[in-house]
C-alpha cells in the first residue's frame, strides 16, 4: 500500500509560511497581506469552520496520527511482500530511526502549524466576540498541544504580522504557558453545555488537565528531554481540579458494563455518554474519517474490505484479561451482518453469515500474534476494529471521531492522585482505576502503581492517539519492544524539526540529537 502525502499548497505556502521553503512562486501567488479578516458574523463563522476543518487532518493514518501511535508499543505497520513497504516509512517510526526528512515528521508539522495559524487568524478577527474568540483559542491550544508534545518548540506568527518576517519561536515552556493562558480564557467564556462537536467548557478543562499532567515533561530541560521528570503537587492539583469540574457537571458517565464500544458506534453521538470533544459526523456525510481506522487494519477479504495494514503487538494484546470487554466482542447487527467483531481480531476470521474467510491464496484467514516488521505474510498480526462499521453505510458512517472522552478524565485524576495530588470526593487512584475496570467487565486490582496505571490507560484508550504521550510520561517510551530490540536514544522523546522548516526560518533550531 503506497500512500502519498499531499500538503495543501495554499496553506503551506501562503497561509502559515512556517513550514517549508516555497520556491519559484510568482508574487501574485504569495499573499503578503497583513490586514486582518473582517469581523462580520458570516466571515467569523467561515474562519472558525476552517479551523474545525483542520481537525480532519489528524484522522488519516499518516502524519500526526502516525507519530502518536507507530513509535509506541500498541501499533506497527509490517511490510507484506510489496504491500506497505512505502520506502520503510512505517518501520522507521516503529524502530525510532526517523530523521528530519521523514515524511510523517514533515506532514504532521505542516498540518498542526496550519491549525495554529488558522486559529490565530480567527481569534484576532473575533475582537470583542468572546464566544468566537474562546472557540478559536481553545482550538489553537489543541493544535499547539500536539506541536509541543511532538516537537518541543512552536513557531508562531501573529495574525497581523508581515509575511516578510520570520515567525518567532516559543520554547516548550513558553508554549505551555501560552496554551494555559488560552485555555483560561476559553474556560471563562465557552458555554458549559453538552455539545461535543464544538469547543465547550468541558473540552477546555479536559485539555487543561492534560497539559498540567504533562507539564513536567513539557518544562523539562531540553538537554535531557527524556527525564527524569518532577511532577509537582501544584500541577497534579490542577489536573484534579479540572477533572472534578467535568465529573461534577454530571453531563457524562462511563458507558455501562457491556457497552464500551458504544463510544465508537455509528450512533455514538446518541448512545455514548462519554464524548467530550469530537468531530461530529452525519450518516452519509461524514467529514471525520472514521472508516480509515478500520480499513487501515482489516484484510482485503473482510467486510468491509480493508488495506491489510496496521496491527497491534502481541505483548499489548496479551495485557488484556480474557473477560475484559475492551479486548473484543460481537456487536449486534454488525457481527450478524458482516461477520466482524469489535476490538482485537485474532484467529480465524469470518464473513457474512459466519462464513470462514480465506486469504488471497485460499488459505484460512487466521490472524496470528507473530509477525515480522520487514517481511510478514498477509494474515500475520492481530488487527484492531475500534470504530464500528455501519453495515448500511460502510463508506460513510455516522461515527463521531473521538478526541476527548470521559474515561480519560477518570484516569487522569487517578494518575494525578498517584503522583501526589490531593484526593477529592473520597476517590483514590485505586478506586478510580477499579471503577473503570469493573465497568469494563474485568477484575478489580488490589494495588495500583506506575505500571498498572500505564497498562490501564493502554487498555482503555488504545489506538486513540495517547499511547506515545503516556509512555514518555511513565518513562517507558525508549524501552525495547517487539521488532525494536534496542533501547532508543534519549533525544527520541521529541521528533526533529523538519529540515525544510529550518531552512526557511532561522529562528528555529534543531532539537538536540538530530
Amino acid at each position: 500500500m503506497n500512500i502519498s502525502i499531499k500538503i495543501p499548497f495554499a496553506i503551506v505556502c501562503t497561509g502559515t509560511m512556517l513550514v517549508i521553503g516555497c520556491t519559484n512562486l510568482e508574487d501574485k501567488v504569495l499573499d503578503r497581506s497583513t490586514s486582518l479578516p473582517s469581523a462580520d458574523a458570516g466571515n467569523l463563522e467561515s474562519l472558525l469552520n476552517g479551523v474545525y476543518a483542520q481537525l480532519n487532518s489528524i484522522t488519516d493514518q499518516a502524519n500526526a496520527y502516525a507519530l502518536l501511535e507507530h513509535p509506541s508499543d500498541e501499533m506497527m505497520g509490517p511490510t507484506r511482500g510489496t504491500d506497505w513497504d512505502d520506502f520503510g516509512r512505517w518501520r522507521r517510526l516503529h524502530q525510532h530511526t526517523w530523521d528530519a526528512t521523514t515524511v510523517d515528521v514533515i506532514g504532521s508539522w505542516n498540518q498542526l502549524n496550519s491549525g495554529v495559524f488558522r486559529a490565530t487568524q480567527a481569534a484576532a478577527a473575533a475582537g470583542s466576540n468572546t464566544n468566537v474568540q474562546a472557540q478559536a483559542r481553545f482550538l489553537r491550544a489543541f493544535f499547539m498541544y500536539h506541536i509541543v508534545d511532538l516537537y518541543g518548540q512552536v513557531p508562531f506568527r501573529e495574525a497581523d504580522a508581515s509575511f516578510d518576517d520570520n515567525p518567532r519561536v516559543m520554547t516548550r515552556s513558553e508554549a505551555t504557558a501560552y496554551m494555559i493562558d488560552d485555555l483560561n480564557y476559553a474556560i471563562q467564556n465557552l458555554p458549559a453545555t453538552l455539545n461535543p462537536g464544538r469547543a465547550n467548557r468541558d473540552a477546555a478543562q479536559f485539555l487543561m488537565a492534560k497539559i498540567y499532567l504533562n507539564r513536567a515533561v513539557f518544562t523539562q530541560d531540553p538537554a535531557s528531554p527524556s527525564g527524569p521528570f518532577t511532577f509537582t503537587k501544584a500541577d497534579m492539583d490542577q489536573v484534579i481540579a479540572n477533572c472534578d469540574a467535568i465529573i461534577n457537571s454530571n453531563r457524562y458517565a462511563l458507558e455501562p458494563k457491556g457497552e464500551y464500544f458504544d463510544n465508537f458506534h455509528w450512533d455514538n453521538s446518541t448512545l455514548s455518554k462519554e464524548l467530550i470533544f469530537v468531530i461530529a459526523n452525519e450518516k452519509g456525510a461524514a467529514v471525520g474519517n472514521t472508516q480509515n481506522r478500520y480499513r487501515m487494519s482489516l484484510h482485503y477479504n473482510q467486510r468491509p474490505d480493508g488495506w491489510n495494514g496496521f496491527t497491534t503487538l502481541a505483548d499489548f494484546y496479551n495485557s488484556f484479561d480474557a473477560a475484559d470487554e475492551r479486548r473484543g466482542k460481537a456487536i449486534p447487527v454488525m457481527t450478524d451482518s458482516l461477520g466482524l467483531r469489535a476490538g482485537f481480531l485474532a484467529g480465524q476470521q469470518f464473513g457474512p453469515g459466519g462464513r470462514p474467510l480465506t486469504d488471497r491464496a485460499g488459505a484460512p484467514l487466521t490472524f496470528t500474534p507473530q509477525l515480522n516488521l520487514l517481511y510478514s505474510r498477509e494474515a500475520d498480526g492481530i488487527r484492531v476494529v475500534k470504530y464500528l462499521p455501519d453495515p448500511s453505510r460502510l463508506d460513510n458512517g455516522g461515527n463521531d471521531y473521538v478526541f476527548f472522552r470521559y474515561a480519560d478524565v477518570l484516569l487522569m485524576k487517578a494518575e494525578a492522585i498517584h503522583r501526589g495530588g490531593a484526593a477529592t470526593g473520597g476517590a483514590t487512584a485505586l478506586s478510580l482505576v477499579n471503577q473503570l475496570r469493573t465497568t469494563r467487565g474485568t477484575t478489580a486490582l488490589a494495588t495500583v502503581n506506575d505500571a498498572a496505571l500505564l497498562a490501564e490507560r493502554g487498555r482503555e484508550l488504545y489506538w486513540e492517539g495517547w499511547r506515545r504521550n503516556d509512555m514518555i510520561r511513565f518513562g517507558t517510551f525508549l524501552n525495547p519492544m517487539d521488532q525494536k530490540p534496542n533501547q532508543s536514544e534519549a533525544f527520541r522523546t521529541v521528533f526533529p524539526i523538519p529540515q525544510q522548516a529550518l531552512d526557511t526560518n532561522p529562528n528555529l533550531k534543531q532539537n538536540i540529537g538530530y
